[in-house]
């Protein structure tokens, strides 16, 4: 599984980076065939009358399927971690549909 990380309009610092790849690499448990993660963070705009928007977009190839998810936060993390929720989500309950055919 190969994992590749763009920053738009901020910093990617190591700590970031590896957070992303720590949270997006337990993914394989609910799809063992993930062939390629891209996720892009970044700072929506500058200029929000309450503080700073951060977003955060992962497509996941799986094989016959390419999983799109994008969340917005206040706080890089939290819309890491929002999409990440709703991609184990997704992968969990297409793993049940394939376990039962």
């Amino acid at each position: 599984m190969t994992i590749n990380i763009r920053a738009v309009g901020m910093d990617l610092t190591p700590a970031l980076r590896q957070y992303i790849e720590e949270k997006f690499t337990s993914l394989e448990k609910f799809a063992e065939k993930i062939m390629q993660i891209d996720v892009h963070v970044g700072l929506e705009t500058t200029h929000h009358n309450k503080g700073e928007v951060y977003t955060c977009s992962v497509s996941v190839d799986v094989p016959g399927t390419l999983l799109k998810v994008e969340r917005t936060a206040e706080d890089m993390y939290k819309a890491i971690d929002k999409v990440k929720d709703h991609l184990r989500e997704t992968l969990a309950q297409r793993k049940e549909r394939e376990q039962e055919r």
